[in-house]
């Protein structure tokens, strides 16, 4: 056999490289995560999502979003900073992540291993196409109710994917399709009736359908399909185990639940007639006292939409209320806190939203300091409602219990047990309507989360109740599904 090699120079050089590669492993194949090597070496990961409320946005106190949370997470997970991008549409996303433009793409992507170029993580969310319907139309209970109606989806999200296998049934379905269109633009376009229906997700729907009591919920569509992230293919499968290895460490630990909850999982606590009545108060009512807000906020450090949310709460905006038990006013202030704050005209509007302003800023005052930012501010909306002393004993309840004194979710808990003797009689104050503050707290949240809502889509979505997505030169361009007969 040497003397074979011997004659054939080509397989000595064979012979001896093979040994090279084999005696210095390291030479033997490319590094198997380049890319991961390269977020290390340069400290910093490029992530690219889209600007909308379930994946990234401005919120009061800086960036928000499920997805940013996680790309935040995962950032700090491999020890690097985090470098975040938005652009428009999923396809903008993936074609990114396909050519290697950025490191990872985080944007409501809906797991496709059909698609070239991208590798997807496990799934980190469940997406369940919904169909939505405007309310008042013939319920859309079957997806048969779906032909001949004016539908849509956003292309490239999934959605369609589930109208697709859908029209295998019935090949007469049609429908509209659009990259440029966001799901708070097809909701709108339904309550506006340039749609009858559209394709999103159960969560979307979840996250938005307070903003929109004009659309309802019809059927689910189809099997749910997962929400992943996408890093690109050409740079080995390093970043992908890291990626998977984050998700499962986040699951295993109960955190994702946690995070999915958190951004996904409110209750509908306004029901219909409740949202369309705030709704309709926001802009019939709320302009004549939002200047007034404004001055308390500025006077006092709080966000003007959480005093005007205080306000809806107390009375619907009506300065003239009066209540059984004696409170007054737009912030039915007692007559106690009215004097002490110097307000000596509980019905004059500017009075009363600058006391109950003042007396919230004296209320979180006088809150331990140990308590911070957002727990804060709910504990001192529910002292606002209760009294300082009913709050203060539930906390004592919390801390009986084995809770944290100082977090909202414990003390939230507590609250309820001031109504039992078996703890009411264990703290100062004794008993207290304590299940009140409680749906007091959340409802404000709610209210202020419609108002932030509002004010931000003027801003960065759309103009809400005033753009016309199907007129003008900025019009949406909706790709036509046809019918396959």
């Amino acid at each position: 056999m040497l003397k074979a090699l011997a004659r054939t120079p080509r397989r000595w050089a064979q012979l001896a490289t093979a040994l090279v590669l084999l005696l210095v492993p390291h030479l033997s194949s490319p590094p198997e995560s380049p890319l991961l090597e390269d977020i290390r070496a340069r400290d910093f990961i490029q992530v690219l999502t889209r600007n909308t409320p379930t994946t990234y946005y401005q919120g009061r106190q800086g960036p928000t979003g499920f997805e940013y949370e996680l790309a935040r997470r995962f950032a700090e997970h491999l020890g690097v900073s985090l470098s975040l991008e938005t652009t428009s549409t999923i396809s903008d996303v993936l074609r990114a992540v396909r050519q290697g433009s950025v490191d990872l793409g985080s944007a409501a992507l809906p797991l496709d291993a059909t698609r070239r170029g991208v590798h997807f993580s496990r799934p980190i969310l469940e997406l369940q196409p919904l169909v939505v319907f405007r309310r008042g139309m013939p319920p859309v209970d079957t997806p048969k109710e779906l032909l001949g109606l004016s539908i849509a989806a956003i292309a490239d999200s999934g959605a369609s994917l589930a109208l697709r296998e859908l029209q295998k049934r019935y090949p007469e379905l049609s429908w509209k399709e659009s990259a440029d269109l966001e799901v708070a633009d097809l909701l709108h376009m339904i309550e506006a009736g340039e749609l009858d229906a559209a394709v999103i997700y159960a969560h979307q729907f979840k996250l938005n359908r307070l903003f929109f009591p004009g659309v309802e919920d019809g059927f689910t569509l189809g099997k749910p399909l997962s929400l992943a992230w996408a890093v690109p293919a050409s740079s080995g499968l390093g970043l992908l185990r890291e990626v998977n290895r984050f998700i499962d460490d986040l699951r295993e630990q109960g955190l994702l639940d946690t995070l999915i909850e958190r951004y996904f999982g409110h209750d509908d606590y306004l029901e219909y007639v409740g949202a369309r009545l705030f709704i309709r108060h926001v802009h019939q009512r709320l302009p004549e006292y939002e200047a007034l807000f404004k001055e308390a906020a500025r006077r006092t450090g709080f966000d003007w939409k959480l005093l005007a949310a205080l306000g809806y709460q107390e009375s619907h905006w009506e300065p003239d209320a009066t209540s059984p038990t004696g409170v007054r006013g737009l912030m039915m202030l007692t007559l106690p806190t009215a004097e002490q704050v110097g307000v000596d005209n509980r019905l004059d509007p500017e009075q009363s939203i600058d006391g109950g302003a003042r007396y919230l800023r004296s209320v979180k005052e006088r809150l331990q300091e140990e308590i911070q930012e957002p727990d804060r501010t709910w504990m001192a909306l529910a002292a606002y409602n209760v009294g300082l002393g009913h709050l203060y004993d539930a906390q004592k309840i919390a801390e009986m219990r084995g809770g944290d004194p100082y977090d909202w979710n414990d003390v939230r808990e507590a609250l309820p047990l001031l109504q039992k003797r078996e703890w009411y009689e264990k703290v100062r104050h004794g008993y207290a309507r304590g299940g009140e503050p409680v749906i007091y707290v959340r409802n404000i949240r709610r209210y202020y989360e419609v108002l932030n809502y509002v004010d931000r889509s003027q801003q960065q979505f759309f103009q809400l109740n005033q753009r016309a997505p199907g007129e003008g030169e900025d019009a949406p361009l909706f790709d036509i599904v046809p019918p396959v007969l």
